[in-house]
């Protein structure tokens, strides 16, 4: 007997796939900023970002460097721990997440939904705060990754109850 909502001769859902590997794909980056945090915990931040600057050739007079070094000044050895702390464990959450989407496991479809959900009113906040097509795209991103599961996940219960 064939799974509810199983797809025919071994082939993927291909919106699940989609969404896995965004998420295997955010796991990815959300490790290499927790170990790029880990790599900075005893450097001068300052001079690390007047090297950058200096090695993508920009003007270490200019408003970015002076922005950047504004913003450096902000952060301590303590404020990078919670950072990779923070990182690494969202990356493992979104490993998770792929993983489980690329599996086609229910649970991950729930935990997923879950998990969107629960960043939206984040993210409205982060956009009406400070709107830019960056914020923008992230937003219409999670809402069709929420419209798909919610979708999906009704076909399923559909498909199950004959």
């Amino acid at each position: 007997m064939e799974e509810a909502g199983a797809h025919p001769h071994g082939s993927h859902d291909r919106g699940l796939l989609a969404i896995g590997l965004f998420k295997l794909a955010k796991a990815i980056l959300f490790f290499g900023i927790g170990v790029g945090a880990i790599h900075f915990l005893h450097k001068d931040l300052e001079d690390e970002v007047l090297r950058l600057a200096a090695r993508f050739k920009f003007d270490s007079e200019s408003r970015f460097v002076a922005l950047l070094l504004d913003k450096v000044d902000l952060i301590d050895a303590h404020r990078l721990r919670q950072i990779s702390v923070a990182t690494f464990g969202y990356s493992a959450l979104a490993l998770t997440e792929g993983v489980g989407l690329l599996l086609e496991k229910v649970w991950a479809e729930y935990l997923t939904l879950i998990l969107t959900v629960s960043f939206l009113p984040w993210e409205l906040y982060e956009l009406v705060r400070r709107p830019d097509w960056f914020r923008l795209s992230l937003l219409l991103i999670n809402l069709a990754v929420l419209w798909y599961l919610v979708w999906l996940l009704r076909r399923k219960k559909l498909l199950g109850s004959k």
